[in-house]
């Protein structure tokens, strides 16, 4: 059986490896829960505060829940780890509930995630030792018929691996020895004890509306009154800032879901229902940026009420969310086909390069022009993403007849020669179960490499895929084609071998190893286009203006410009004609930048 104090599961948990707890038995300061409580039963939140007050009241310990025990000799073993679901978790309102219902608040008590790299995620309530002077009431319990009673009151305390209700005589005798030494009548010292004790859970002194946030309180009325038709009840906490956010939660209609009302300022209130307020914050826990909501930002209107500044709300059958205002920019959470929600970035053109921009150019001697499509795929969760043997001999197959392969086929065939992609080696890349490389070389009669087609991916930290096109020696690839064909490229060829890379990089590679629409974002996914002129280093690059004609986009400022890149921020997952929109819309984008602003998507 594993030996383990309080501070080292303490360190365990906040190290992120739930799994070191098991073969731990249930004790002192160690309770295992396999599921959630349920808060949305009275019971539930009972459960939740007389466990919490135990162990305020016992020295300290750990409530972990999402494992689950067996029963050895008497005694409950932490099993196996039974896995949370973070949507249906809410750690504030966790939080808020133990400060609400146990007198007083514990202090120091966290409410936290721990999970792994293996997909183990269990929630924790870390309750530290408290002042020993300090006894921690809850509500009796109410039992099954009606409310806790607003004249009684109850001690939980731990003892062993079990939570138990203080004994009548003991609770008396604890109350007597206060009531001694307060110097004032028994009655009256028990009578304003109990007052004292069950204060915060009389009906007139729960959370009013805008309560904790007092320099927007009147802000938060003010919202609530515009917003009360939609279904809000009564508060279920104190308000809260997030951010620029104000936020407070609110019960439903009898049956209905609950709401959380969010007021940022500059913004028109809304009204988010329970349900997809949940969706929108682990939507946002994935990242290890901060809290959910300084990472995926607010809600706000979509498009087709852009501007509009009347209070709204997000009713529970909605199908998407707009979102907005925090670190990973503006943004949409979809509810998918399979009622999964899934957070998409808005589309944005820029010039950021990535830390992987560079991968798998080392080649030597380096091609004359190079194209480039780069996808970075930074998933929630990729422990254990691999190409199985099976994957990898379906993607060797596939390759000869991808589009891709095809492209490059085509850029020969226009010019009157027969010249297919038709054969792909491995490398010169590693293959790994984690990295693939294929190349797929046309060479000339002298054996010197005209053009090369190549794929690369890689596993190892964040998944990044590739595809390039090479025109590695114009001279040899002309030795191939009839007299006269010339081998500079134009712009309408250029755009189909980088639609063509895109494709591979976004579907073809990615498609060997996962299902990339069940996959969760941790950061906005990036394309990266890039043309370059590059040639041997010793010799001063030919520009890309000599290898490709870019007559089409207007004068240009710099016609021996060696290189131009464009970075798409937005989902890698698209539709072909989609993709060939977005692609020339990127393109126009990235020529202007680069000195031709006479460009339109017309003349491409």
């Amino acid at each position: 059986m594993s030996e383990m104090d309080l501070e080292a599961a303490r360190a365990a948990l906040r190290a992120h490896t739930p799994a070191a707890l098991l073969e731990l038995h249930e004790g002192q300061w160690l309770d295992a829960k396999t599921a959630p409580y349920e808060l949305r039963d009275p019971h539930g939140v009972e459960e939740l505060a007389k466990d919490v007050a135990a162990f305020a009241n016992g020295g300290g310990g750990i409530i972990v829940v999402g494992i689950a025990t067996r029963l050895e000799h008497g005694r409950e073993i932490l099993d196996k780890v039974s896995t949370v679901d973070r949507v249906s978790v809410d750690l504030d309102q966790w939080r808020k509930l133990i400060r609400q219902h146990i007198t007083p608040a514990p202090r120091g008590t966290s409410v936290e995630w721990s999970d792994d790299r293996e997909g183990a995620c269990v929630l924790y309530i870390d309750i530290p030792a408290q002042d020993p002077g300090c006894l921690f009431v809850v509500a009796a319990p109410a039992g099954k018929k009606g409310a806790p009673r607003t004249d009684t009151v109850a001690v939980p305390v731990r003892e062993a691996d079990g939570t138990h209700w203080l004994p009548r005589t003991e609770l008396q005798r604890l109350l007597s020895n206060g009531v001694a030494a307060s110097g004032m009548p028994t009655a009256q010292a028990l009578a304003e004890l109990l007052r004292e004790a069950v204060a915060p859970r009389q009906p007139e002194a729960g959370p009013q509306i805008g309560q904790g946030l007092p320099s927007r309180q009147q802000e938060i009325r003010k919202a609530y009154e515009q917003l009360r038709t939609t279904g809000l009840g009564q508060p279920i906490g104190e308000a809260y800032a997030r951010g620029p956010a104000a936020i407070q939660e609110f019960t439903g209609r009898e049956g209905q879901p609950g709401w959380v009302l969010c007021v940022v300022g500059g913004r028109a209130p809304v009204a988010v229902s329970q349900p997809v307020w949940q969706a929108i914050r682990a939507a946002g826990q994935n990242s290890a940026g901060g809290h959910p909501l300084a990472v995926i930002g607010y809600p706000v209107p979509g498009a087709d009420q852009a501007g509009r500044n009347d209070p709204w709300a997000v009713a529970p059958d909605a199908r998407s969310v707009d979102l907005d205002g925090g670190s990973w920019g503006a943004g949409q959470l979809v509810r998918t086909g399979r009622d999964v929600w899934r957070w998409e970035p808005a589309e944005r053109l820029g010039f950021i390069m990535s830390r992987y921009s560079r991968n798998w150019t080392a080649q030597q001697p380096a091609p004359q022009l190079h194209l480039r499509a780069l996808v970075t795929w930074p998933w929630a969760d990729t422990a254990g993403l691999q190409i199985s043997p099976s994957k990898r001999q379906d993607l060797e197959r596939a390759l000869p007849y991808s589009t891709l392969a095809g492209a490059v086929t085509i850029l020969s065939r226009r010019r009157g020669a027969e010249l297919p992609a038709a054969y792909w080696d491995r490398g010169p890349g590693r293959n790994t179960p984690t990295a693939v490389s294929y190349t797929s070389t046309i060479t000339a009669p002298d054996d010197r490499r005209a053009i090369s087609a190549a794929v690369m991916m890689s596993m190892e930290d964040t998944v990044v895929t590739c595809a390039d096109i090479l025109i590695e020696d114009a001279s040899a690839w002309a030795a191939l084609l009839p007299p006269n064909a010339g081998t500079q490229l134009g712009l309408d060829e250029v755009q189909a071998l980088l639609l063509a890379a895109w494709e591979s990089a976004a579907k073809t590679l990615p498609d060997a190893v996962v299902d990339t629409a069940r996959m969760r974002w941790s950061a906005p996914p990036t394309t990266e286009l890039r043309l370059s002129a590059e040639g041997p280093h010793d010799q001063p690059s030919p520009g890309l203006g000599t290898l490709i004609d870019l007559n089409a986009l207007g004068p240009g400022e710099d016609s021996i410009r060696p290189e131009m890149a464009v970075t798409i921020t937005r989902s890698p997952i698209m539709h072909h004609q989609e993709r060939q929109t977005v692609l020339r819309r990127a393109l126009v984008h990235m020529a202007r930048h680069f000195g031709y602003v006479w460009a339109e998507e017309d003349l491409l």
